[in-house]
Protein backbone atom coordinates (compact mmCIF):
# COMPACT_ATOMS: atom_id res chain seq x y z
CA UNK A 1 0.00 0.00 0.00
CA UNK A 2 2.84 2.12 0.64
CA UNK A 3 4.53 1.88 -2.55
CA UNK A 4 1.35 2.17 -4.34
CA UNK A 5 0.67 5.48 -2.59
CA UNK A 6 4.37 6.72 -2.90
CA UNK A 7 4.47 5.78 -6.33
CA UNK A 8 0.73 8.09 -7.26
CA UNK A 9 2.56 10.83 -5.61
CA UNK A 10 5.87 10.35 -6.89
CA UNK A 11 5.60 9.85 -10.64
CA UNK A 12 3.97 13.11 -11.31
CA UNK A 13 6.65 14.96 -9.51
CA UNK A 14 9.89 13.49 -10.81
CA UNK A 15 8.08 14.97 -14.02
CA UNK A 16 7.49 18.69 -12.85
CA UNK A 17 10.16 19.10 -10.86
CA UNK A 18 12.98 17.58 -12.54
CA UNK A 19 11.88 17.42 -15.62
CA UNK A 20 12.47 13.56 -16.03
CA UNK A 21 13.50 11.82 -19.28
CA UNK A 22 13.18 7.81 -19.87
CA UNK A 23 14.24 6.30 -23.28
CA UNK A 24 13.94 2.77 -23.90
CA UNK A 25 10.81 1.82 -21.50
CA UNK A 26 9.60 -0.19 -24.02
CA UNK A 27 12.59 -2.67 -23.54
CA UNK A 28 11.17 -3.36 -20.09
CA UNK A 29 8.69 -6.45 -20.62
CA UNK A 30 5.28 -6.58 -19.48
CA UNK A 31 5.73 -9.08 -17.15
CA UNK A 32 8.18 -11.79 -15.88
CA UNK A 33 11.43 -11.08 -14.37
CA UNK A 34 14.33 -8.88 -15.13
CA UNK A 35 17.18 -7.32 -14.04
CA UNK A 36 17.89 -3.76 -14.43
CA UNK A 37 21.46 -3.12 -14.16
CA UNK A 38 22.49 0.73 -13.79
CA UNK A 39 25.47 3.08 -13.01
CA UNK A 40 24.75 4.51 -9.37
CA UNK A 41 25.34 8.47 -9.23
CA UNK A 42 22.90 9.54 -6.05
CA UNK A 43 20.73 8.07 -3.23
CA UNK A 44 17.54 9.23 -5.63
CA UNK A 45 18.12 6.23 -8.22
CA UNK A 46 15.93 4.33 -6.47
CA UNK A 47 13.63 6.57 -6.39
CA UNK A 48 13.86 8.25 -9.32
CA UNK A 49 13.92 4.61 -11.97
CA UNK A 50 10.64 3.01 -9.89
CA UNK A 51 8.84 6.46 -10.50
CA UNK A 52 9.25 6.38 -14.17
CA UNK A 53 8.45 2.96 -14.78
CA UNK A 54 4.67 1.08 -14.73
CA UNK A 55 5.78 -2.29 -12.77
CA UNK A 56 7.45 -2.32 -9.23
CA UNK A 57 11.16 -2.14 -8.90
CA UNK A 58 12.79 -4.10 -5.88
CA UNK A 59 16.58 -2.86 -4.52
CA UNK A 60 18.29 -3.92 -1.68
CA UNK A 61 20.00 -1.20 0.21
CA UNK A 62 22.73 -0.53 2.84
CA UNK A 63 20.52 -0.64 6.01
CA UNK A 64 21.91 2.96 7.00
CA UNK A 65 19.26 4.21 4.73
CA UNK A 66 16.88 2.89 6.55
CA UNK A 67 17.84 3.81 9.84
CA UNK A 68 19.78 7.22 9.10
CA UNK A 69 17.90 10.63 10.69
CA UNK A 70 17.32 11.93 7.28
CA UNK A 71 13.49 11.10 6.60
CA UNK A 72 13.42 11.69 2.50
CA UNK A 73 16.07 8.76 2.55
CA UNK A 74 13.83 6.66 4.96
CA UNK A 75 11.23 7.30 2.66
CA UNK A 76 12.64 6.84 -0.77
CA UNK A 77 13.66 3.18 0.34
CA UNK A 78 10.35 2.02 1.83
CA UNK A 79 9.44 -1.06 0.16
CA UNK A 80 12.97 -2.13 -0.56
CA UNK A 81 15.12 -4.67 0.90
CA UNK A 82 17.76 -3.69 3.50
CA UNK A 83 21.21 -5.35 3.84
CA UNK A 84 23.85 -5.07 6.53
CA UNK A 85 26.83 -4.61 4.28
CA UNK A 86 28.97 -4.88 7.40
CA UNK A 87 27.64 -8.57 7.38
CA UNK A 88 29.97 -11.40 7.16
CA UNK A 89 27.22 -13.09 4.68
CA UNK A 90 25.96 -9.78 3.61
CA UNK A 91 26.79 -10.89 -0.11
CA UNK A 92 25.20 -14.14 -0.44
CA UNK A 93 22.08 -12.83 1.65
CA UNK A 94 21.82 -9.80 -0.48
CA UNK A 95 21.75 -12.51 -3.68
CA UNK A 96 19.47 -14.62 -1.91
CA UNK A 97 16.85 -11.94 -1.21
CA UNK A 98 17.11 -10.84 -4.97
CA UNK A 99 16.72 -14.24 -6.65
CA UNK A 100 13.72 -14.71 -4.92
CA UNK A 101 12.48 -11.03 -6.12
CA UNK A 102 13.39 -12.42 -9.65
CA UNK A 103 11.82 -15.76 -9.04
CA UNK A 104 8.55 -14.32 -8.40
CA UNK A 105 7.96 -13.27 -11.51
CA UNK A 106 9.07 -8.95 -10.37
CA UNK A 107 12.10 -6.53 -11.81
CA UNK A 108 14.77 -6.11 -9.37
CA UNK A 109 17.19 -2.90 -9.43
CA UNK A 110 20.91 -3.78 -8.94
CA UNK A 111 24.23 -1.39 -8.99
CA UNK A 112 26.80 -3.53 -9.94
CA UNK A 113 29.27 -1.02 -8.88
CA UNK A 114 28.32 -1.76 -5.54
CA UNK A 115 28.50 1.61 -4.04
CA UNK A 116 27.58 5.34 -5.73
CA UNK A 117 30.74 6.88 -7.99
CA UNK A 118 32.57 8.96 -5.90
CA UNK A 119 33.54 11.43 -8.51
CA UNK A 120 30.95 10.49 -11.50
CA UNK A 121 32.78 7.99 -13.47
CA UNK A 122 31.82 4.16 -13.96
CA UNK A 123 33.43 1.76 -12.02
CA UNK A 124 34.63 -1.94 -12.26
CA UNK A 125 31.42 -4.07 -11.83
CA UNK A 126 31.08 -7.09 -8.64
CA UNK A 127 30.12 -10.27 -9.87
CA UNK A 128 26.43 -10.73 -8.31
CA UNK A 129 24.89 -9.02 -11.42
CA UNK A 130 25.92 -11.70 -13.27
CA UNK A 131 25.53 -14.55 -10.63
CA UNK A 132 22.00 -13.54 -10.87
CA UNK A 133 21.83 -13.76 -14.16
CA UNK A 134 23.48 -17.38 -14.90
CA UNK A 135 21.24 -18.18 -11.57
CA UNK A 136 17.76 -17.29 -12.38
CA UNK A 137 18.03 -16.94 -16.56
CA UNK A 138 16.07 -13.44 -15.88
CA UNK A 139 17.38 -10.93 -18.78
CA UNK A 140 19.83 -8.54 -18.01
CA UNK A 141 18.97 -4.66 -18.56
CA UNK A 142 21.58 -2.02 -18.44
CA UNK A 143 20.64 1.21 -17.16
CA UNK A 144 21.91 5.06 -17.52
CA UNK A 145 21.20 7.27 -14.36
CA UNK A 146 21.55 10.94 -15.82
CA UNK A 147 22.13 14.19 -13.72
CA UNK A 148 20.48 12.53 -10.54
CA UNK A 149 23.94 13.65 -8.90
CA UNK A 150 23.24 16.93 -9.04
CA UNK A 151 20.01 16.79 -7.48
CA UNK A 152 21.35 15.12 -4.20
CA UNK A 153 25.18 15.30 -3.87
CA UNK A 154 26.60 13.50 -1.32
CA UNK A 155 26.12 15.11 2.22
CA UNK A 156 23.37 17.21 1.55
CA UNK A 157 19.93 16.72 3.29
CA UNK A 158 17.15 18.44 0.60
CA UNK A 159 17.10 17.59 -2.96
CA UNK A 160 17.72 20.46 -5.71
CA UNK A 161 16.14 21.03 -9.07
CA UNK A 162 18.22 19.62 -12.50
CA UNK A 163 17.09 17.66 -15.10
CA UNK A 164 17.70 13.80 -15.49
CA UNK A 165 17.27 11.38 -17.64
CA UNK A 166 16.80 7.52 -17.43
CA UNK A 167 18.12 5.51 -20.66
CA UNK A 168 16.89 2.14 -20.89
CA UNK A 169 19.10 -0.61 -22.77
CA UNK A 170 18.11 -3.70 -24.81
CA UNK A 171 18.02 -6.94 -23.07
CA UNK A 172 20.81 -9.25 -22.43
CA UNK A 173 20.95 -12.85 -22.33
CA UNK A 174 23.53 -15.24 -21.29
CA UNK A 175 24.09 -18.36 -20.61
CA UNK A 176 26.92 -19.83 -18.44
CA UNK A 177 28.20 -21.51 -15.05
CA UNK A 178 27.48 -19.03 -11.73
CA UNK A 179 29.64 -20.79 -9.77
CA UNK A 180 32.39 -20.01 -12.70
CA UNK A 181 34.11 -17.38 -12.05
CA UNK A 182 35.64 -16.58 -15.75
CA UNK A 183 32.08 -16.82 -16.62
CA UNK A 184 30.93 -14.54 -14.15
CA UNK A 185 33.32 -11.68 -14.57
CA UNK A 186 32.57 -12.15 -18.31
CA UNK A 187 28.78 -11.40 -17.99
CA UNK A 188 29.47 -8.27 -15.84
CA UNK A 189 32.05 -6.73 -18.08
CA UNK A 190 29.30 -7.18 -21.03
CA UNK A 191 26.53 -5.55 -18.43
CA UNK A 192 28.94 -2.84 -17.89
CA UNK A 193 30.47 -1.69 -21.39
CA UNK A 194 26.21 -1.68 -22.11
CA UNK A 195 25.66 0.69 -19.14
CA UNK A 196 28.93 2.69 -20.04
CA UNK A 197 27.61 3.17 -23.92
CA UNK A 198 24.10 4.26 -22.86
CA UNK A 199 25.41 6.63 -19.87
CA UNK A 200 28.64 8.07 -21.90
CA UNK A 201 30.92 7.91 -18.59
CA UNK A 202 34.30 7.28 -18.28
CA UNK A 203 35.30 3.89 -17.47
CA UNK A 204 37.36 3.05 -14.32
CA UNK A 205 38.92 -0.33 -14.16
CA UNK A 206 38.76 -1.06 -10.79
CA UNK A 207 36.20 -0.92 -7.90
CA UNK A 208 34.79 2.23 -6.73
CA UNK A 209 35.71 3.43 -2.92
CA UNK A 210 32.38 3.54 -0.49
CA UNK A 211 31.73 7.43 -0.23
CA UNK A 212 31.83 8.71 3.03
CA UNK A 213 27.74 9.99 2.64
Amino acid sequence: MFYTVAKFLSTPAVHVLWRARIDGRQHVPAQGPAILASNHLSVLDSFFLPALLPRRVTFVAKNEYFTSGNPITKMIMQGNLAIDRDSATAAQDMLDAAAGVLKAGELFGIYPEGTRSPDGRLYKGKIGVAWLALTTGAPVLPVAMIGTEKVLPPGSSLPRLHRIAVRIGEPLAFTGDPGRARDRRQVTDEVMAAIQRLSGQEYVPTYAKRPNA
